[in-house]
Formats: structure tokens, sequence, C-alpha cells
């Protein structure tokens, strides 16, 4: 323990030299308005500043990255609850109570709640992280394909009680996202599935982000246009320093959800193929499931805010581990900072620690910097955010539309991706008319894929027998917690049913 803490205390002070503190604040930054930018994300942010980081040392370079890295997981929150679009995958359910948070003159509130819960989230997996490294890079090798198929089987349970009490709407909804995952080329045999009236466009399947952006930028837009007849009012935001420091105190009131959600994230983050978009689905699902008010999720709750932050942030972090301990990348992105390593000469794995023991604590290190540098950043612009919202909605709509076209063209640069966008932005407005839950749908989509891959490589081992699921024992152990979490949201709809009998008979 005391090794681990002086070379964590030359990690910092690794952190502090000026060019690699410089990285940090730069790569914050950069990381913000990636992750604010619909369409970017991550990935992306990553991907296209590679190549600047020829210019310093492999340490600071690596210290940039991840610092973008760490920047976009907070900055995907800024759009989601200012406009109602997700920046990325990862803050797609940050837009459930975030922006009726927002539409409630209370942006600043949740834009706080996603800061403070971001820095808790990044905090205590850091910990984690430093503590835990070794035998949690053993643990997440145990995750075969039958196992990773039983945490996503658990991931959908947990979207079971996302849809309030109308559980038939909510299996349905996710079915409509599991066909929609669907689309494209076979993953084992390469032929072509639902490749609706032979559009060449389909072949590449539906992109997340389209989806996303669709129902929730421009199905919103549409939304409001109905309630509001145009006329939507502007909120009169005064908003002080001692407004956000308020807002910081209120921490207490999502504290428990928000460990539990950071706990949660890293540990999805550890596993290969997992990443931060399943951790932070899950964290609300189980926030909503447990907590006193579930009714009140979806309609500006706090914790429905702080519980996605700080598990994409916790797994953010997460995912690094099995890239520096054993050169296997948890993340889209945390598979461009692995080819970043290799080009500067360093061989990601158990040796690193021992060859190259500066570079890691110095990344370590940077990590806890970068989460406290990435915290005040926030706070400071959130009078800048909130303004936003102060905007008359002649400006706000073109601009959001203007966005939504933006995001929907970036991933894939394909206008077939645009018309589609707007097709889902029509059925999200319908189905929020027809009061059908589209939160479900949206994430089966996301984690259908990851769901299919690892169904079908289990039973490909297993000879097509099903029982490889309970013959294992952590993918036993899974479904299992996900049958009772499909069951909780049932029992409480019957118990809520016969006290409604009771105290009906009573009256």
């Amino acid at each position: 323990m005391g090794e681990t803490l002086g070379l964590l205390a030359g990690g910092l002070a690794q952190a502090f030299e000026p060019i690699n503190f410089t990285m940090i604040i730069i790569g914050c930054v950069l990381g913000l308005l990636v992750g604010a930018m619909p369409g970017l994300g991550s990935v992306n942010g990553v991907a296209i500043l590679l190549p600047i980081t020829f210019l310093v040392p492999p340490t600071a370079a690596i210290i940039f990255l991840a610092a973008i890295y760490y920047g976009a997981m907070y900055g995907g929150a800024i759009s989601s609850i200012t406009l109602g679009i997700p920046g990325a995958s990862t803050a797609v359910a940050t837009v459930f109570d975030g922006r009726p948070l927002a539409q409630a003159g209370k942006a600043d509130k949740a834009l706080t709640a996603a800061a403070m819960a971001s820095f808790i989230g990044g905090t205590i997996s850091v910990v984690l992280f430093t503590l835990f490294a070794p035998p949690l890079a053993e643990f997440a090798l145990k995750f075969g394909p039958a196992e990773e198929f039983a945490l996503m089987v658990l991931a959908f349970a947990t979207f079971i009680g996302l849809g309030g009490d109308d559980i038939p709407k909510t299996i349905f909804s996710i079915l409509i996202g599991l066909v929609l995952a669907t689309i494209g080329l076979d993953i084992i045999s390469g032929q072509p599935r639902l490749i609706f009236f032979d559009v060449s466009g389909f072949l590449h399947g539906i992109n997340f982000l389209v989806l996303a952006i669709g129902i929730y930028g421009i199905g919103e837009m549409l939304w409001t246009l109905e309630q509001t007849k145009g006329e939507v009012t502007v909120h009169n935001v005064k908003l002080s320093m001692k407004e956000i420091i308020k807002d910081i105190k209120d921490v207490k009131e999502y504290i428990g959800t928000t460990t539990l959600g950071s706990v949660l994230g890293y540990f999805v983050g550890t596993l290969p193929a997992a990443g931060a978009t399943p951790a932070s689905l899950m964290s609300y699902g189980l926030a909503k499931t447990f907590s006193k008010q579930p009714e009140t999720f979806g309609k500006g709750n706090v914790s429905g805010v702080a519980a996605p932050e700080a598990a994409n942030n916790a797994a953010s972090t997460g995912s690094m581990l099995p890239m520096i301990t054993l050169g296997i990348p948890g993340s889209p992105t945390t598979a461009i900072l692995l080819g970043g390593m290799i080009i500067w000469g360093l061989r990601p794995g158990p040796l690193l620690f021992t060859e190259h023991p500066e570079f890691v604590w110095g990344l370590i290190g940077s990590l806890y910097v970068a989460n406290l540098a990435t915290l005040i950043i926030n706070l400071m612009f959130i009078p800048v955010f909130v303004k936003i919202l102060t905007l008359p909605f002649t400006i706000l709509a073109p601009t959001i539309y203007i966005l939504c076209v933006v995001g929907g063209y970036a991933p894939t640069q394909t206008m077939h991706d645009v018309w589609l966008m707007f097709l889902f932005g029509v059925v999200g407005y319908l189905l929020r008319k027809l009061n059908y839950p589209v939160a479900p749908a949206v994430l089966a989509i996301v984690l259908g894929p990851l769901a299919e891959r690892s169904l079908r490589q289990s039973l490909l081992s297993s000879q097509g027998d099903p029982m490889i699921f309970l013959e294992r024992p952590i993918s036993l152990i899974c479904i299992l917690i996900a049958v009772a979490l499909v069951l909780v949201p049932v029992f409480q709809k019957m118990k809520r049913k016969r006290k409604a009998e009771q105290s009906g008979q009573e009256s």
C-alpha cells in the first residue's frame, strides 16, 4: 500500500509538470466541446486530435488524449440537458430527466448535478483503478461470450422499469429497438438482413445516433411546437454564483445513486467491449427501480441525471484498465488510445507497469488532475450553458434543427441517414402521442448488436446448447438478478393496485 501511494505521488508530480498540466487543461476544454457537439463524441474527438500528439512526448500525448476522453464524458450532458439532443450514446440516459429539468427552468440544477456526479464517478473509479488494477483485470478476463450475453440480459432487465407502469408497451418498445439493431449484414454469414426496398444505405445498419437524434431532437421539437402552438415561453433565468453553490450543496440528494452508479459503471467499463453506454443505461434503470419515487423519473428527477453521468465517467476510467493491464481495449475510444500507445513504442500489457512505471503512474496521476480540472471548468461555464435556454424559440428551433442534421450526417456522412433521422423524428413524435415509451427502443438498438454477437458466439461454442448460460456461475448470477429486476416492477404494480382497491373499499 505504501509503495502504491509513493508511485501515485510520483505520478501526480508528473501530471503537474508544465507540459503535462497544459495538455490536461487543453484536453479537458476540447473534450467538453467535442462531447457537447451532437454526432461527435469521444471516439471522433480522440481520433481527430490524435495527430497533434506526435508533437509532444508519449506521456504528455496519452495524458492529452485521456483528458479529451474525460472532458467528452462530461460534455455529453450539456447538449442533452440544454437542447434535448444526446451528444453521444453515453449521454442518452441523461436526456430522460435532464431535458424536463431544463424545461422547468432548473437547467442549472441539472448541469450542476451532472458535473458533480461526473466528478464523484470519476474520483471513485480512479481510486479503484489505483488500488485494484491487477486483480480486477484478471477478473474481467473471466468474462467470455456467455457472461457478456448475461450482462446484456441484465441491462435489458433494467429497462423494464424505464417504461413506467405499462410493461407490455415497454417490452414492445424494446423489441422494436432489437429489430432495428439487426438491420444490415449478418455478423456470421455476411448476408444482408432487412434491407428494405433494396436501399443500399441500410447495408451499414442503423446508426444509434441517427435514431437518438431523430427521436430526441426532431421528435421533441415537433412535440414542443404542437404543445405550445409555436409560442414557447422563455424562462427568466437569473443565475448567480450563490445559486450554483446551493446546487452543489444539494449533492446529498443523489449521493446514494451516484455512488452505486460509480461502482457499477467502473465494473462494467472494465469488461472488454462493454464500455460507458451500457453502464449509464443500467445505472439509470437501477436508480429508477430502487427509487422511493420512481414515478418522478422521466419528469425531472435529479437522480436521473446523476446516476448515468456518474456511471459513464466511471466506465471511461474502467475501460482503460484492460487496455493498460492486458492490451485489450475496453471501449472504441480506448481502442484508439491503444493504437496511439503502440505508435509511441509502448506495448500495453502486464509488463507495462514494470517496464514503464513513469508512464503508467503519470497517466493515473493525470486522471485525478483532469477530473478536478474538468469539474471546475464545467461549473464555471454553467451560466453560459443556461443562457442558451433564454434564447427565443425562433432562434433555438432552427439551431436545434441544424445540429440534428449535422449530428445525423456526421457518423456515416451519407444523406440516407439524414432522411432516416427525419423519419425517426416523426415516428418518435407519434409514439409520444400514443403514450409509448421511446427510451427502451433507443437503448435496445445500442445494446442489440452486443447482445447478438455474444449470444451467437456462446451458442456456437456450446454447439447450440442454451444451458451454457446457466452452467457458468457469473452468467447464472447475472440472469438471476435480471429476473429479479423484471419482477420488482411487476410486484410494485400489483402492490399499488391492491392498495388502491383497499382504499376504494374503505371510502
